[in-house]
């Protein structure tokens, strides 16, 4: 299995190692994030011929908030790279360009299981399950390097739940060093919620939905964030430090502003200093 820190670094995007994937596969209505409709496999009119956005440093005045929020895990160099081997989808067959926007979607999921496992392995409370987690690590990696057939034939949903459940089991021991009583928020619906300066220490607020929620000052250390939506959740001085399975895209989404603590596993985003 590859070192863990040379495959932390391949779970992050690197645009100039693909071939604009996410600009040319998936598709985006017209809405607050998208300022105009795209179907799937058709390239955003911003998309430029050597696969860099034109309105990259301006993506957010111009519309385009959802391109600064999304993340692909680097599963777009893994596919323009490994997948098919360097070969580009312009100016190949229709079949061969299709094929890549196909799979793209598969090894994405592929590479977002990858980093919450690589973050298991980082969490020392976790320790118990290590051993387990480095095997299902090595498998999905395993999986990402299929054959496009293979990938277009994978249960992704089957081998998702596989790892869901040795997540699970991390997210209880991690969360069980937290002392008092752990609120379980887990998929509630906290659109909108008041929940300013609350006391969230170890919570699992796995797959909640906090948009627009007002956590300004909240104390979120330790808590489980995996799939929580938090969309125009204001973190405003919010305490985060040890929360766990939280993924760039989420904190994207998010707002914030100086005095936010974050984990080490995320970095502040740029669009909060002007928020």
């Amino acid at each position: 299995m590859q070192d863990q820190t040379a495959l932390s670094a391949g779970l992050r995007g690197d645009c100039a190692r693909c071939f604009g994937l996410c600009c040319v596969a998936l598709p985006f209505a017209a809405s607050a994030d998208f300022a105009r409709d795209k179907p799937a496999g058709k390239p955003c009119p911003n998309l430029q011929g050597d696969h860099r956005c034109g309105i990259h440093a301006r993506l957010r005045q111009e519309g385009y908030t959802g391109c600064t929020v999304y993340d692909c895990f680097g599963a777009g160099q893994k596919v323009s790279q490994v997948t098919f081997g360097g070969e580009d989808w312009r100016g190949a067959g229709g079949d061969h360009a299709r094929r890549m926007f196909d799979v793209f979607p598969v090894v994405r999921q592929l590479h977002e299981l990858l980093w919450y496992l690589t973050e298991a392995l980082a969490l020392p409370a976790a320790e118990p399950v290590h051993a387990d987690v480095r095997t299902l690590l090595a498998e999905t990696e395993d999986l990402t390097r299929g054959t496009p057939d293979e990938l277009g034939e994978l249960d992704v949903a089957a081998h998702r739940q596989k790892v869901n459940v040795l997540l699970l089991r991390t997210s209880e021991l991690v969360r069980a060093g937290t002392r008092g009583k752990k609120k379980d928020r887990r998929g509630a619906d906290l659109m909108g919620a008041r929940l300013r300066n609350a006391d969230l220490r170890g919570a699992n607020l796995r797959g909640a939905y906090l948009i627009a929620a007002d956590l300004t000052g909240a104390d979120l250390r330790g808590a489980d964030l995996i799939g929580a939506d938090l969309r125009d959740t204001d973190l405003t001085d919010a305490d985060l430090t040890d929360a766990f399975f939280l993924t760039q895209p989420q904190l994207n989404a998010a707002r914030g502003s100086e005095g936010t603590r974050l984990p080490g596993s995320v970095s502040r985003p740029g669009h909060w200093a002007t928020a």
